[in-house]
C-alpha cells in the first residue's frame, strides 16, 4: 500500500496543480462576472453573487472530477429560515455550502476576509460576517444575523468554530452561538454532515485533493418550540450527538 502510494503521489501533485489553475481561472471569470452586477444595488447583487457561486462550484467539480451528492433522512422544508450546523474538517466543506442554496442562506464568516482587496467588496454580500474583535461589533453581528433570519434568510455555522483536524473522533465541542440563536428566534435547526469532505482535501494540505463524490446528508430537522434558553446545553448535546452517530454511520472512526 505504502510503495502504491509513493507511484501515484506525483500524479497526485499534477491533478492538484491543474485543479488549482481550474479554481484560479474561475476566480478571475467570475471576479468579472461580478463587476457587470455592482451597478444592480445590494439586493440584486447579493442574489447575482449566489448564483454566480453555485455556477462556480458546479463548474469546479466539474472539471476536477466531483460529484456533489444530497441524501435526506428526514423532510426539509426549503420555505422556512433554518440555522443550519454542519461539521467541519476540510476546505472542501465550503463548496457544498453553495451547492446546499436551494433556498437563501447565508455562511457566517470572518470579518477579516472582507479587507483582503476587491475580495472582499463580494465577500460582505456572500456572508454574514462576525467581528469578535470587541463586545460592540459582536453585537452587531449577533443583530445581523437575526435580521437575516427575520427576512427568511437561513444561515449556515460551523459550531466547532474550526477544523476538528482529527479523524479518530467525528466532531470537536461545539459552541453555544447557533443554538442560543436557534432559541431566541424560534428557527428550527438543520444539521448537515459534509461526509466525504475530508477524503477528497486532508485537513494536512491542499496537495491532498482527489476527484470522488462529495455526499452531503440532510439529518432529521430539529425544532426548537420547546426549548428556553436555559435548555440550551441540552439542544447542543442533542444536535452534537445526532450529528457524532450520523458521521459514524457514514464513516468508520475508533469506537467511542
Amino acid at each position: 500500500m505504502l510503495q502504491m502510494k509513493k507511484i501515484i503521489r506525483p500524479f497526485q501533485i499534477l491533478y492538484c496543480i491543474y485543479a488549482l489553475c481550474i479554481f484560479a481561472s474561475l476566480t478571475i471569470v467570475s471576479l468579472f462576472a461580478m463587476l457587470f452586477i455592482l451597478p444592480l444595488g445590494d439586493k440584486y447583487l447579493t442574489i447575482g453573487i449566489y448564483k454566480i457561486g453555485r455556477y462556480f462550484s458546479k463548474t469546479l467539480y466539474l472539471f476536477i472530477g466531483m460529484r456533489h451528492q444530497e441524501i435526506y433522512e428526514g423532510v426539509h422544508h426549503f420555505d422556512k429560515a433554518h440555522v443550519f450546523v454542519g461539521n467541519h474538517n476540510s476546505y472542501m466543506d465550503i463548496p457544498p455550502i453553495v451547492q446546499l442554496k436551494h433556498q437563501p442562506i447565508k455562511p457566517l464568516g470572518k470579518f477579516e476576509s472582507s479587507k483582503i482587496p476587491l475580495f472582499g467588496l463580494f465577500y460582505r454580500h456572500i456572508v454574514i460576517m462576525v467581528d469578535r474583535s470587541n463586545p460592540e461589533k459582536r453585537a452587531q453581528s449577533l443583530q445581523n444575523l437575526k435580521e437575516a433570519l427575520k427576512q427568511k434568510i437561513s444561515i449556515f455555522i460551523f459550531p466547532e468554530g474550526t477544523f476538528s483536524m482529527t479523524e479518530e473522533k467525528p466532531l470537536k465541542d461545539f459552541y453555544n452561538g447557533a443554538f442560543k440563536l436557534a432559541i431566541e428566534m424560534q428557527v428550527p435547526i438543520q444539521p448537515v454532515l459534509m461526509v466525504d469532505a475530508v477524503d477528497r482535501m486532508h485537513f494536512s494540505g491542499i496537495f491532498t485533493l482527489s476527484p470522488g463524490i462529495c455526499r452531503v446528508v440532510y439529518l432529521p430537522t430539529v425544532y426548537v418550540d420547546n426549548y428556553k434558553i436555559e435548555d440550551l446545553e441540552i439542544l447542543k448535546q442533542q444536535v452534537h450527538q445526532m450529528m457524532d452517530d450520523g458521521l459514524r454511520r457514514y464513516r468508520h472512526y475508533p469506537a467511542s
